[in-house]
């Protein structure tokens, strides 16, 4: 068994939907679905903002590889196309894989091109690290310490300040 966290994104089409597809696709494997908060985009900022949220979710038969393969079958079926031009462009869904533990409550680590873990960039992002600790409010990312320390690093701190969360999108779980 492990335990995932994943991270949703979305800034194309109907965001929400989405978002809630993506819940939806996850089936009974979801425990805990985070708020959602509007963000302006990361890296490529000719683009409409995003809306992100955080799912803290559970396989029974899931090793970690499998945790991709949902991600990227969850895009997918929200008609995601990929820009080799523009890495951080817009999308209608992004799913990532932040961390995974397993069933004894260890981290999995990887250093495969295809799956990093912990996700090399979570501690650097906002839009990752306020949503999780919505669902978690004594999370730590592997390799990085407390996420509530991360969100006040110097380098996620700007970012904080342009999250708002959005009240009026609520994804079920």
């Amino acid at each position: 068994m492990t335990v995932a966290v994943l991270s949703l994104g979305s800034n194309l089409g109907d965001r929400v939907a989405h978002l809630r597809g993506a819940v939806a696709g996850l089936g009974a494997a979801v425990l805990v679905v985070s708020g959602v908060y509007e963000t302006p985009p990361w890296g490529d900022p000719d683009q409409p903002h995003y809306l992100n949220a955080v799912v803290l979710a559970r396989d029974p038969g899931a090793a970690a590889a499998d945790w991709l393969a949902v991600a990227q079958r969850l895009e997918e079926a929200a008609g995601r196309v990929r820009d080799p031009a523009r890495r951080f462009g817009p999308r209608t869904l992004d799913v990532d894989v932040i961390a995974v533990w397993t069933d004894d409550g260890e981290p999995v680590t990887s250093d495969d091109p295809d799956l990093t873990l912990p996700h090399p960039r979570a501690h650097l992002r906002a839009f990752v690290l306020r949503p999780w600790l919505d669902i978690q409010p004594y999370a730590q990312l592997p390799g990085h310490g407390w996420v509530n320390d991360l969100l006040r690093t110097e380098q996620v701190v700007g970012d904080l300040a342009d999250l708002r969360p959005r009240v009026d999108a609520h994804l079920d779980s």
